[in-house]
């Protein structure tokens, strides 16, 4: 039996949807439920059902021969694990947003821009890259309140139709990349269970499609 990591939140019922599409349908509601391990109906897979952030995690360690998660969390982990697909689930850009009145405005290189995230690598990387000193301020929630109370200058953060920002009076300045859900895979599972992993694969490829 396979055992696959699956984010709550967001991501959860699309992706619940498509297992089931590819032939892999849990065999309880999750959201009527408050078990987080759940196997599959026809006993082939478990599914364990764990924050977002901690699916590379629990995979990478092989606690989890394989999950679905954003690559917006993938960049920001690191995680050493094989990523064949993308799901097409999920859409949305990683972005750099910020107040009406200074969209547009050029970055002083001479200061340091602080900037609110709950991806403080990805943050650093994209404004390092450019050369432009920041201060990063690690947030877990609610980022779109920091240019608002003067706790930064600029936020990085999912972006899907931009309607929160909208409300909050802020713009996206640039997109760093987009994410969508991927399957991950456990190194060592990869090659160990070589069998069951490459059907499915091979099940949720045409399940994207249908």
């Amino acid at each position: 039996m396979l055992t696959i990591a699956i984010s709550k939140g967001r991501l959860q019922d699309d992706t619940l949807a498509l297992f089931a599409r590819a032939g892999i349908e849990a065999d309880d509601s999750p959201l009527s439920s408050r078990r987080l391990l759940i196997k599959s109906k026809d006993g082939r897979c478990s599914f364990v059902f764990v924050k977002p952030a901690d699916v590379p995690t629990y995979v990478e360690y092989g606690v989890a021969d394989a999950g679905v998660c954003g690559r917006d969390v993938l960049l920001e982990s690191h995680a050493e694990v094989h990523e064949p697909l993308d799901l097409k689930l999920g859409f949305c850009r990683i972005a750099v947003a910020g107040r009406r009145e200074v969209v547009g405005q050029d970055y002083n290189l001479l200061a340091t821009v602080r900037v609110a995230t709950k991806y403080p690598r990805i943050t650093a990387d994209y404004f390092h890259q450019r050369g432009i000193p920041i201060e990063v301020i690690p947030l877990s929630g609610s980022v779109e309140l920091a240019p608002l109370l003067g706790l930064s200058d600029r936020i990085v953060d999912l972006v899907g139709t931009g309607r929160t920002l909208r409300e909050n009076g802020l713009e996206v300045i640039d997109v760093i990349t987009e994410s969508t859900a991927r399957l991950i895979v456990n190194r060592a599972s990869f090659h160990l269970k070589r069998e069951e992993i490459s059907r499915l694969i091979a099940d949720m490829g045409a399940a994207i499609n249908r």
